[in-house]
């Protein structure tokens, strides 16, 4: 942290010769962005902070736009910048102030089969210590949780909730109202979504789209590592029916906005 304090202090010294970002990486959480991320950041005409989740339009916008800045490298010819924040998503008001912001830059969301992402992301907050109950548990408790912090997040636009961040195990697989949010505010030539599982599956081809749409010459990875994967344990029988059951609407929504269906839905 001392290391990356002294990094955003001279970044923010230097922040009037430092471009501000291309494209950004927008979300999901657990949906394979690290990867994406990663893989763009391998291309030799493609730069951005060396860390992933900069989180300036969901935690940190009240630093204001020269702490945003200070994250980038100082643009030398002509090269694209870009960072991946999987909060961005989710946020009730970050279309607003990307536009604000970077009102031309290239919006990418990945999406994942919810049913999926709600189970890595337990796993992901049981292995930070921040989650003390069974997955079971944890869903039925969300609600109750996260009572009321979407609506202060919109109200005090300061506020941050660790609730809201930790404990949205089904309202962050939601996609299609989140995906409303960004397209009232901006023309859908801007943002491209795709299934993390097309990623998985064919992540040359994916990755060629995505060189395409945010305007980088076509490049090739010698590999594509699945960076960060983890295993852990299957879902309850039962637990996923329940909520394959509480994702069909949201989903079926989803594929009407997309004009595609991603094939998450039960059979």
């Amino acid at each position: 942290m001392v290391l990356r304090n002294a990094v955003w202090t001279y970044g923010r010294a230097t922040s009037f010769a430092r471009p501000l970002p291309d494209f950004l990486i927008l979300g999901a959480q657990k949906a394979g962005t690290t990867a994406l991320y990663a893989y763009l950041r391998w291309h030799p005409g493609i730069t951005g902070p060396a860390w992933k989740e900069v989180s300036y339009f969901d935690r940190h916008y009240r630093r204001g736009p020269h702490w945003y800045r200070g994250h980038f490298p100082i643009r030398t010819g002509d090269g694209l910048v870009g960072e991946a924040s999987p909060g961005y998503l989710f946020h009730p008001i970050a279309p607003e102030r990307v536009r604000a912001t970077v009102p031309e830059a290239k919006l990418i969301a990945l999406l994942r089969n919810p049913v999926a992402r709600a189970l890595s992301h337990y796993h992901h907050e049981v292995a930070l210590g921040r989650e003390p109950l069974s997955f079971e548990e944890a869903i039925e408790a969300e609600p109750e949780r996260t009572r009321g912090e979407e609506e202060r997040l919109v109200r005090e636009p300061g506020y941050f909730s660790h609730a809201w961040w930790d404990y949205t195990y089904l309202a962050r697989g939601r996609y299609a109202e989140q995906l409303e949010r960004w397209v009232a505010v901006f023309p859908p030539e801007q943002l491209l979504v795709l299934a993390s599982e097309e990623l998985a599956a064919e992540p040359g081809p994916t990755y060629a789209r995505v060189l395409e749409f945010v305007g980088a010459p076509l490049h090739e990875l010698g590999s594509y590592p699945r960076v960060y994967e983890q295993d852990y344990g299957e879902m309850r029988p039962d637990t996923r029916r329940r909520l394959e059951r509480y994702f069909a609407d949201s989903n079926r929504r989803l594929y009407e906005l997309l004009g595609r269906d991603l094939g998450w839905n039960a059979s």
